[in-house]
C-alpha cells in the first residue's frame, strides 16, 4: 500500500451540501434556512448571551462578575478554642495531632488545598497548651497565652509531601 492509494473508509466521507443552485437540488431558494428572521439573513448569529430580549443571566448575577482566584486561593483548616479543649492540658496541639485524634478529617490536614491551621477565639479554653498553627485570630493568642499555654507561628508553605500527593 502506497500512501497516494489511501481512501477513508466507505460511508465516512460525505458530499458537501451545495445550497442555493435552484429548486431541484433540494436545497434552493432559502437554501435550507427557512423563512425570514434573523437566523434566514446574511450573517444571521446570535450572541451566544443572548436571551431573546430578557436580561441576560451575566447582567442578573452581578456578584459573579469579575476575577476569582480558586486556584492559588490560601485555604486554612479552621478551629475553635473549644476544640483545643479536647485536648490533654500540656500537649502540644498541631493540625497532625488534631487528624491523628480525629478532631478534623484527614484531608483537612494538608493533603490537599488546605495549607495550614487556623485558631479562632469562640469558646471556652480552661487549660495551658502548646499549640502550632499557621494563624491565630489577635484573641485566641492573647486567650491561650493569658492560661499560660504557648502559640507557634508556623510558615505557610505547602510541606513537600503534600504537593508530591496532590
Amino acid at each position: 500500500m502506497k500512501l497516494h492509494e489511501l481512501t477513508p473508509p466507505p460511508g465516512s466521507t460525505h458530499a458537501k451540501k451545495r445550497v442555493g443552485r435552484g429548486t431541484g437540488s433540494g436545497h434552493g431558494k432559502t437554501s435550507g434556512r427557512g423563512t425570514k428572521g434573523q437566523k434566514a439573513r446574511r450573517r444571521g448569529e446570535v450572541n451566544i448571551n443572548f436571551e431573546g430580549g430578557q436580561t441576560r443571566f451575566a447582567k442578573r448575577m452581578p456578584y459573579r462578575r469579575g476575577f476569582r482566584n480558586a486556584l492559588f486561593k490560601k485555604r486554612y483548616t479552621v478551629i475553635d478554642l473549644d476544640v483545643l479543649e479536647l485536648a490533654e492540658a500540656g500537649s502540644e496541639v498541631t493540625l497532625e495531632s488534631l487528624a491523628a485524634a480525629r478532631i478534623v478529617k484527614p484531608h483537612y490536614a494538608g493533603n490537599g488545598p488546605f495549607i495550614g491551621l487556623k485558631v479562632l477565639g469562640s469558646g471556652e479554653l480552661t487549660k495551658a497548651l502548646t499549640v502550632r498553627a499557621v494563624k491565630f485570630s489577635a484573641s485566641a493568642k492573647a486567650r491561650i497565652e493569658a492560661l499560660g499555654g504557648s502559640v507557634v507561628e508556623l510558615d505557610e508553605t505547602i510541606s513537600d509531601d503534600a504537593e508530591q500527593e496532590a
